[in-house]
This record gives structure tokens, C-alpha cells and sequence, in this order.
């Protein structure tokens, strides 16, 4: 495709159904307000202790494990809310889940009845991380229409969206508290209100149009018409699948009743990558011998009569196992890989910087009002602002442009804090650190969200972007979670830790050259077929 001109990269952004986008962000960033910084100062102020207070931050382990559930945002619509559409009524099943739950907080003694305000608190993120999985896929379902920089476009939306939802409208309980007369809970019934309001979006707009429904009944009879051969492989398939998923969700939570006395602490990660790898080659293999099948026989009829646990293994296969198998079969297994190995490794080195950012800033001599002004104000709208300059890039240069730049980049900003290590606790030096480094990390981001939401086939667009964007997040906090031991072991030696932060880029960025041809066909494969 020939270079967008600057004028034709910003003709993108007239299209009504960005702003759709932007308002669906808004309600995604909104939740995290409730169970976090909300959350937090409620708690603080009805006098619990921190660690009461950290241990409400488990219940965002929902977001990171949410691919678990996702394909089933693909397979079922919510029965009293069918009339809206498979997207929007999953939407607004979970906004309504959130609003309750919100209310019902609001009611509640946070010093007497902390458990049921986490048990609430746990309701609002599964929907909030429910949520999620639906917007994303409603986002990708009314672009994948257009050709590929709608996608880069609806990728600056969704971003600068929810950081509205996230920073901008999170200030509104805490200039509300500080306010005489007016308690937490009154200000919880005010964020359900507000939650009322972002509502109004999934109820007005119109549903994607797809036929996603007759294509899963056409896989489903497909493989109906091959399980009475198979005997107990596809049992076997079924049983490895969510063996593998809950392996890595057990990583997520922190390795749980770890048999220390076994396998050492220091071997966590490894043991689990191991046993990851291995239950993967296995479930590689039983699945290929099950497309070989297909291939031979899907257009036979089966000698056998399908049981009932034919179809409900059918039906299973076509929720759970089609995702991967169609995004295998069309890409190929070496390119498959090696794009899951990119995703996994992009933003390693962004996970180690911000997991010791704050840590790294008290250590140099930043207070906490330092830290929240410019960490956290300035933050917000750089994000807003390039992630907007950064479509704009990735539209007329290209995704994968995009991403070499954004990779590069975001490497680059991190020496920045090697110099802050160097320096000292300067405050100019800092601001501009933090608004490189938010202009980097939006430029990638960016290009990134554009490239997942590309890869995904219409058919299964929530259980393949959710399961992808998920690695991104394993390979965040799984590596990211030894930050700290690596800090240790270079003797707090700031300045080299960062080098090494910058360096992490390097193999992603490898792997992204090595399949630039095949992704780039890949990628211009989403262009309208009239061009």
C-alpha cells in the first residue's frame, strides 16, 4: 500500500464509529478506579492497615487470567439481553454487575464487613475484566471492515479512552472527599451513577454485523463428523487445555503452596516454563493429528452416530480448541510461533522498568508528592496526547513501522533513568524522563494493540485477542516479578539495571525482522478487497 499523506492519516479520525471506540475505553478504564485508587483511599481513611489494604490488589489477578473465560464472549449471547447482539449484550450485562456491585458497596461497613467488600470488589473486576474481552472484540468487529489503520486509529481511541476513564474521571472521588460533608460511601453511589452514564453508549450504538454464529456451527459439525473415529484424543485434547491454562494462572497468583522443600523458590519460573513447554509440544501434537483428521474426513459422514458426549465435546473443540487451531492453520506453525514469542518479549524490558519504578524513584531521593505529580499527572496526558501522535506514525508508515520505531524507542527512554541513577534526584531531569518515557511507551502501545487486533480472525475475535494480549501480560509479570532479584544481584546498581532494561528489546525486535515479509502479508491482507 502506498504512504498515507499527513492529511489522509488524520481523514481516519472523522469516522463516527472512533468515538465509539473512545466512549467504550472510557467504561473500560472506569473499574479500576472502584477496586483501586478509590478503593485504596477509602480503605486508608477508615484507618486499615497497608497490608489489609495490598491484599485487595489480588483481586486484579482477574484481568490478567481473563482469557480464560474469553471464549465463551464468543460462543454465548446473555439470554435476557439476546435482542442487542453477542457484543453489546455482554457489555451491558457487565456494566450492570459493576453498577450493583458498586451500590452495593455503598452500603457496606469497610471496617466491619471487609470481606464482603472484597467479595464485591472481586464482582467488579471479573466484569470489569469481562468487560474488556467484549470491547475489545466489538472494537476490532466494526474495523476489520476497513483497511488496517483503522486499526491503528481505534488503538490510539481505546488507549487515550481509558486513561480518561482511569485518570480523568479517578479524580473525581477524591475532589468529592475532600469536600465536608460528603463520606466514601456517598461517593461510591456517585461512581455508580457515573457507570449509569457510560452505559447509555452500548445501549445507542449498532452491533457488528457477522455471521460468527453459523461459522461455529459449521466448525462444530466438522468436528462432529470426526470424533467417532477419534476414540479418547479429543478427551485427551480437552484435558491438556485447561492443564496448560491453569498452570499459568497458578504462575500468576505467586506459585501458591509452592513445594519449596522439593524444588527450590529460586527454580519457580523455570519448572513452571518447563512443564508450560512440555504440556504445549504435547497438546501441539494430539491437535495436529486431529487436523489431519479433519482434513481427511470432514467431508464424509461418520460411520458412528454422534453421542451426546460427542457433541458436547464438539461443542467444546469449537469453543475452546478452534481459536488456536484456526490461528495455527492460517499463519503457519513457525510464523505462529514466532509471532507468540514477539508478543511475549516486546515489553519485557517496560515490565522490569515498572515494577522498580517506584521503588527506583523513593531510592534516589523523589518524595511521594514528587512521585504523584510527576509520575502520575503527567503521565496521563502524555499518554493521551502520543498515543494519538502515534496512530497518526503507524498510519501512514505502517504497523510494523510502528513497531520497529516504538520498540527502539521505548529501549532508548529507558537509559534516560540510568542517567536519573547517575544524577540524582533532579527534578527537570525527572519530568522529562517521565514524558519520554510515556511518549514511548504510548508510541509502541499503539502499534502493538494495532498489530493484535489485525491478527485476529473475525470468527473468534475475543478468544484470539484476549488469549494474545494475555501472553503479553504473562511475559510482564512472570519475568517482571524477578526485577527486584535482579536489582539485588547487581548491587543496586541502578544505572547498569537499566542498560540491561534497554538491552531486553533486542530479541523481540529480532524475531519481528526475521517474519517482517510473511507478517507483512499477513497484515496487508486486511486491506478492502476493491483496492
Amino acid at each position: 500500500m502506498s504512504q498515507q499523506s499527513l492529511l489522509q492519516s488524520f481523514q481516519y479520525f472523522r469516522d463516527r464509529r472512533l468515538l465509539t471506540v473512545f466512549c467504550f475505553g472510557v467504561a473500560s478504564g472506569f473499574p479500576w478506579v472502584m477496586i483501586g485508587s478509590a478503593m485504596s483511599g477509602w480503605l486508608k481513611d477508615e484507618g486499615l492497615s497497608r497490608s489489609s489494604i495490598g491484599l485487595f490488589g489480588l483481586i486484579f489477578v482477574a484481568y490478567s487470567i481473563n482469557f480464560l473465560w474469553s471464549p465463551l464472549v464468543d460462543r454465548l449471547k446473555i439470554p435476557i439481553l439476546r435482542a442487542l447482539g453477542q457484543r453489546r449484550s455482554w457489555i451491558l450485562f457487565t456494566q450492570g454487575i459493576i453498577v450493583s456491585a458498586t451500590v452495593t458497596m455503598s452500603q457496606l461497613d469497610a471496617q466491619a464487613q471487609l470481606s464482603l467488600m472484597a467479595l464485591f470488589g472481586l464482582a467488579i473486576a471479573i466484569s470489569g475484566a469481562t468487560q474488556d474481552i467484549a470491547i475489545d472484540a466489538y472494537r476490532i468487529d466494526i474495523l476489520n471492515d476497513q483497511d488496517k489503520n483503522y486499526m491503528a486509529a481505534g488503538s490510539a481511541m481505546a488507549t487515550s479512552g481509558w486513561w480518561t476513564g482511569f485518570a480523568g474521571l479517578g479524580s473525581i472521588p477524591f475532589i468529592l472527599v475532600s469536600q465536608p460533608n460528603w463520606q466514601w460511601a456517598e461517593v461510591y453511589v456517585v461512581l455508580a451513577a457515573i457507570m449509569v452514564g457510560l452505559m447509555i453508549t452500548a445501549i445507542v450504538v449498532n452491533e457488528p454485523v457477522s455471521n460468527r454464529e453459523q461459522e461455529h456451527n459449521d466448525i462444530q459439525q466438522r468436528y462432529l463428523n470426526v470424533l467417532p473415529t477419534q476414540g479418547r484424543k479429543p478427551l485427551f485434547i480437552l484435558l491438556l487445555l485447561p492443564l496448560i491454562l491453569l498452570t499459568i494462572v497458578y504462575a500468576n497468583t505467586g506459585y501458591v503452596a509452592w513445594p519449596s522443600d522439593i524444588i527450590s523458590n529460586d527454580y519457580q519460573f523455570l519448572s513452571i516454563s518447563l512443564l508450560v513447554v512440555g504440556l504445549l509440544f504435547l497438546f501441539s501434537k494430539q491437535l495436529s493429528g486431529l487436523n489431519r483428521s479433519l482434513m481427511t474426513l470432514e467431508q464424509s459422514t461418520p460411520a458412528i452416530a454422534p453421542s451426546k458426549v460427542h457433541q458436547l465435546s464438539a461443542w467444546l473443540l469449537t469453543t475452546l480448541v478452534a481459536p488456536i487451531q484456526e490461528f495455527f492453520d492460517r499463519n503457519g506453525t513457525r510464523l505462529a510461533l514466532s509471532i507468540l514469542l514477539f508478543i511475549f518479549l516486546f515489553k519485557l524490558g517496560e515490565a522490569y522498568l515498572g515494577r522498580m519504578s517506584i521503588v527506583f524513584y523513593r531510592e534516589v531521593g523523589f518524595s511521594n508528592e514528587d512521585i504523584a505529580y510527576y509520575s502520575k499527572m503527567i503521565n496521563w496526558s502524555v499518554t493521551i496526547v502520543f498515543s494519538l501522535m502515534g496512530s497518526i506514525f503507524t498510519i501512514r508508515y505502517g504497523i510494523l513501522k510502528g513497531l520497529f520505531i516504538g520498540g527502539i524507542a521505548m529501549a532508548a527512554s529507558n537509559l534516560l533513568f540510568a542517567v536519573m541513577a547517575l544524577v540524582g534526584p533532579n527534578k527537570a531531569l525527572f519530568a522529562f524522563t517521565v514524558f519520554v518515557d510515556g511518549f514511548t511507551s504510548a508510541w509502541g502501545s499503539v502499534a502493538f494493540v494495532a498489530l493484535l487486533s489485525v491478527l485476529c480472525n473475525r470468527t473468534f475475535t475475543a478468544s484470539q485477542y484476549a488469549l494474545m494480549a494475555s501472553l503479553g501480560t504473562f511475559g510482564r509479570v512472570m519475568l517482571g516479578s524477578y526485577s527486584g532479584i535482579f536489582v539485588d544481584w547487581l548491587d543496586g546498581n541502578w544505572a547498569l539495571f537499566f542498560v540491561f532494561t534497554a538491552l531486553m528489546v533486542i530479541p523481540s525486535l529480532l524475531f519481528l525482522y526475521s517474519i517482517r515479509k510473511p507478517l507483512t502479508e499477513l497484515i496487508n491482507q486486511q486491506e478492502p478487497q476493491s483496492k
